[in-house]
């Protein structure tokens, strides 16, 4: 750090790792300033249906794996690229922070090493990145669950009484039962997040976050020794595998290393923040710090931030860690793991001709009265995350008839997100975590009409993200606080972020013929997702055994794993 530099002459880099692509931020500490950026997109993208490396290996459903190398592409390439568009003297950056999505997360030697860069490793699936919508571990998740209800562990109320198949845990163990050499020589098992941090700094770190919300972090401690055990013997020792020096969000995880600076452009020995997540970073930059201010970082699925001033349970939400989002706050995730996606594939997929383009399909469905279509749809077309945590669910619509046009259809896919959003919302507030105000970030802003659905459904105001790169403005905001320019990431936030509150305010007609739609929703969403009917676990079962179910107990009634994810039509980067 140039400690001769003022403020006005200080930088910091921030890298958002999404789902196909990594950006990088030049920004201005003195101000938020953004003043260069730059895209990369990964060379493998998401390997869904064949591995790369394996000329073609088939994978079975719901699989979703990632190359690390490209991330580190991303800061061969896109860092540079950033600094170049921005005009900034490279020696006037001070620190580099990332955020990623989560939970992406990988096998690696003890060194760093990833298995999959093991040439006698390359040709076996379980030894890449298990990208966060890698949706083939719903059976190990069921079982943690359920053992951890039979013996009342402490911890499981903490995440609504349910474990995520995308989480650390059930993915370790489904590495474990299908592949235990790979397993065993994984002597660690990383957030991607942390893993990048690792490569850029050369000290391995656990960030709060992801421990909390991924790793079953609770109250200092993780799952016992003998709860894994009763899961599967050989799985006793997997705490081992992710227990590492846990930093809390904003901290130095270390000083750029000689080859990463190489890479990026940087100079050697700034400071590295510590690693975060796409959504919860971006809390700092949309300066939604304080408690009540619900964050919606809205792509191709969609999370959901807060703070509150206390500890609650809350039913159904993918959990509550202390410090999670910031320090001095118990934060609260919950999420929704297809939105964007929905709406890609109806364009791409069932949209007939004359209609395909998010454009037309959203100024015919904008005319439309509230209702006048006469459907309700399910927003699960990748699964529930909240409140029911069950990816094996697939989406509804209910209401079609012969005059129902593709109009009709989009708005409704449109509404049931909104919908779903206002499950969570309702959720919180009933669990005396209360949620005044929506600020929504990410691509799916653009959309007018969705935006005026959410306030209208939710029945709050919604404010708008002055960024359009939230997750790596707020991952510089972290970097400035790393490098030591502000004493906290809220005093950060307050001066690099920026919001425009109250864009859209919900209409109290709409909200009233929404409270009629919204009230069926609940009703179908409780019949099919909580056990009035099992019909999607028995179609998703029938599909799995028609298309050969990589573990024959998925092909069992109540076992059926999660849906297939459909990339998005619309290019949204968008967190986990």
């Amino acid at each position: 750090m140039d400690v001769g530099a003022g403020p006005q002459d200080q930088y910091v880099v921030g890298v958002d790792y999404g789902t196909l692509s990594g950006r990088a931020l030049v920004v201005r500490v003195a101000d938020g300033a953004e003043l260069g950026t730059a895209v990369h997109e990964y060379r493998h993208a998401v390997m869904e249906r064949t591995l790369t490396a394996a000329d073609g290996q088939q994978l079975p459903a719901d699989w979703a794996l990632q190359d690390p190398d490209d991330y580190r592409e991303v800061l061969r390439q896109a860092v540079p690229a950033a600094l170049a568009a921005s005009g900034v003297d490279p020696a006037r950056v001070i620190g580099i922070g990332i955020d990623f999505t989560a939970c992406t997360v990988l096998p690696t030697l003890a060194d760093g090493t990833p298995l999959c860069e093991l040439p006698e490793l390359r040709t076996r699936p379980h030894a890449w990145v298990k990208l966060w919508k890698h949706h083939a571990a719903q059976g190990q998740a069921d079982r943690i669950n359920a053992l951890a209800h039979e013996r009342g562990e402490p911890w499981i109320g903490r995440y609504g009484g349910k474990i995520s198949a995308e989480w650390q845990y059930a993915k370790g163990l489904q590495l474990l039962e299908e592949d235990p050499e790979v397993y065993a020589r994984a002597e660690r098992w990383i957030e991607a997040a942390d893993w990048i941090v690792w490569q850029l700094c050369g000290v391995e770190t656990r960030n709060v976050c992801t421990a909390g919300y991924k790793g079953i972090r609770q109250d200092g401690t993780y799952p016992s020794r003998d709860y894994l055990a009763a899961l599967n013997p050989d799985f006793a020792d997997f705490v081992a595998k992710i227990d590492g020096p846990l930093a809390p969000l904003g901290d130095r995880a270390g000083g750029l290393t000689a080859q990463a600076a190489a890479w990026t452009g940087l100079p050697e020995g700034i400071a590295v923040a510590v690693g975060n997540v796409d959504a919860h970073v971006t809390a700092a930059s949309a300066q939604a710090i304080e408690p009540g201010r619900l964050v919606a970082i809205m792509g191709t699925s969609t999370c959901h931030v807060v703070n509150g001033a206390k500890l609650a349970e809350v039913a159904g939400m993918c959990g509550v860690v202390d410090g999670g989002i910031s320090a001095g706050a118990w934060g609260y995730e919950a999420g929704q793991s297809g939105v964007g996606d929905i709406f890609g594939w109806f364009v791409e997929h069932a949209a007939p001709a004359g209609w395909a383009s998010h454009e037309e399909l959203t100024a015919a469905a904008a005319a439309q009265p509230v209702g006048a279509h006469g459907l309700v749809a399910l927003d699960w077309w990748n699964g529930n995350r909240s409140l029911l945590v069950n990816h094996h669910l697939s989406g509804v619509i209910v209401g079609l008839t012969l005059a129902t046009r593709p109009p009709d259809v989009y708005r409704a896919l449109l509404e049931s997100t909104a919908y779903g959003t206002r499950m969570i919302i309702e959720a919180f507030a009933e669990a005396g975590v209360p949620v005044d105000e929506v600020i929504v970030a990410g691509g799916l802003t653009k959309n007018e009409l969705l935006m005026q659905i959410y306030a209208d459904v939710t029945q709050r105001p919604l404010g708008i993200i002055g960024s359009a790169q939230g997750p790596a403005l707020g991952s510089a905001i972290h970097a400035a606080v790393a490098a030591g320019a502000y004493p906290d990431v809220a005093a950060a936030s307050a001066v690099m972020g920026r919001v425009d509150r109250d864009v859209y305010r919900p209409d109290p007609e709409r909200a009233r013929a929404y409270d009629a739609l919204y009230a069926e929703y609940r009703r179908l969403h409780d019949h099919f997702g909580r056990g009035g009917d099992e019909t999607l676990l028995r179609l998703r079962a029938i599909r799995n055994a028609a298309r050969g179910a990589a573990d024959p107990a998925d092909a069992a009634p109540g076992a059926a794993e999660p849906t297939p994810v459909v990339p998005a039509a619309n290019p949204l980067e968008v967190s986990a």
